[in-house]
């Protein structure tokens, strides 16, 4: 059982920057791919982000070029770097995981994931 903490979010203006982090409750995150999703009021979670255990990233054409995602093995902990942040950003913002390690499996659905974190609040306002 893989426990995850996020943490970073609040209210920023349009054009801001967060950075949010998700914590992992194992030794190492060493292995795990590791995804950002987020649920807008009224919509379903959807994905932003995810980083593989090789480092390869990927990104929401939404996000892309605004989102970076890092991962930090030895501190358990992945990051997602925001700006010029949008109202339509506006979400709680997830991080998530799955049980298995250097693997070679999606990474874009719900469904990729086993573990998930509570969540975070971002708010863009304008």
């Amino acid at each position: 059982q893989v426990q995850l903490v996020e943490s970073g979010g609040g209210l920023v203006q349009v054009g801001g920057s967060l950075r949010l982090s998700c914590a992992a409750s194992t030794e190492t995150i060493s292995g795990y791919t590791m995804g950002w999703f987020r649920r807008a009021p009224g919509k379903e979670r959807e994905f932003v982000s995810a980083v593989t255990w090789s480092r390869s990233s990927y990104y929401a054409d939404t996000v892309k070029g605004r989102f970076t995602i890092s991962r930090d093995n030895a501190k358990s902990t992945v990051y997602l770097q925001m700006n010029s942040l949008k109202p339509e950003d506006t979400a709680i913002y997830y991080c998530a995981t799955r049980r298995s390690r250097y693997d070679s499996g999606g990474f874009q659905r719900n469904t990729d994931y086993e573990y998930w974190g509570q969540g975070t609040q971002v708010t863009v306002s304008s």
